[in-house]
């Protein structure tokens, strides 16, 4: 990620509680990405954290690494 951000950031959480302390999380990713979930959803990433419409595992992503679907995490069911 162009910012740095990810060297501190080791997990879904650790980026779901960096976004939401600047206040980002309901920033639009710089790319929709689409999204399989572990429970067989698929649905687009809206915001940089959003969770599953099925499951509602907490899916999260840096605004400035939103580019790349590979630095999509997970943090857990309900982490947002």
């Amino acid at each position: 990620m162009s910012c740095g951000c990810t060297t501190s950031l080791k997990d879904g959480k650790d980026i779901v509680d960096h976004v939401k302390s600047k206040g980002k999380e309901n920033f639009a990713p710089t790319v929709a990405h689409e999204i399989r979930c572990e429970c067989g959803e698929t649905f687009t990433l809206e915001t940089v954290i959003m969770n599953c419409p099925k499951c509602e595992m907490t899916f999260a992503v840096t605004p400035c690494g939103s580019d790349d679907k590979n630095n999509v995490k997970l943090a857990g069911i309900k982490y947002a």
